[in-house]
């Protein structure tokens, strides 16, 4: 083969190639295009809400109006519950069961989990065993069995996780564990723990229970 020929060759495998790169990336735009400000709809995460109601009433707002999120599905048991986060996101598939939910919705990238509690370790397991991101509220488990599975599913599946625990996240927080790591206060050997929880309706009022 002549080195023009072989040159030739080349040319047209590169062309292919490239073309072939901008025909796949098509539908992808970069956040740049957009200009500052925008997120680009490929950037977004897909997020299913577990649990509607309650602290949801926050957290799936949150993400959403961060403008960074799409809030791709919905889910829970009682549909009282789940009115608010509805009409916010009619076109958003309902779901009254979590696993109905996460086979179904093959496009969801990340999971918030605001159920009560006792199911908290058992759906973000079951996320986390699909490849999706989580977020779940506390407490995240009943016990440290439960603890050390989730921490070991997290590693395995390579997702990012966290519980929501922005009540000990605050500076105040994390200033006094500092003084006390560094001895500020001197040795610390009695703690008294008090909380002025829950300072937010709690469960279904007797009024609204059908019998």
């Amino acid at each position: 083969m002549s080195s023009t020929q072989k040159d030739k060759n080349q040319s047209r495998r590169s062309f292919i190639k490239n073309t072939s790169i901008i025909a796949g990336s098509f539908f992808i735009v970069p956040r740049h295009v957009l200009g500052r400000g925008f997120i680009a709809p490929s950037d977004k995460l897909n997020i299913a809400g577990i649990g509607c109601g309650g602290k949801a009433d926050v957290n799936l707002p949150y993400a959403f109006n961060s403008g960074a999120e799409n809030i791709a599905a919905l889910c829970d048991v009682d549909d009282r519950m789940a009115v608010k986060a509805r009409k916010m996101w009619p076109n958003a598939p309902y779901y009254k069961d979590y696993r109905e939910l996460l086979d179904k919705e093959k496009n969801i990238d990340a999971v918030i989990v605001t159920t009560p509690d006792h199911m908290h370790a058992v759906i973000s397991l079951a996320a986390m065993q699909l490849g999706k991101h989580v977020y779940c509220e506390k407490p995240l488990t009943h016990d440290i069995y439960e603890a050390r599975v989730l921490t070991e599913a997290a590693k395995k599946y390579k997702v990012i996780t966290q519980m929501g625990n922005q009540g000990s996240s605050g500076d105040d927080t994390r200033n006094v564990e500092a003084w006390i790591q560094a001895g500020v206060i001197g040795d610390v050997h009695t703690v008294h723990v008090w909380t002025n929880r829950p300072v937010w309706p709690q469960g279904i009022s007797y009024a609204n229970w059908k019998i």
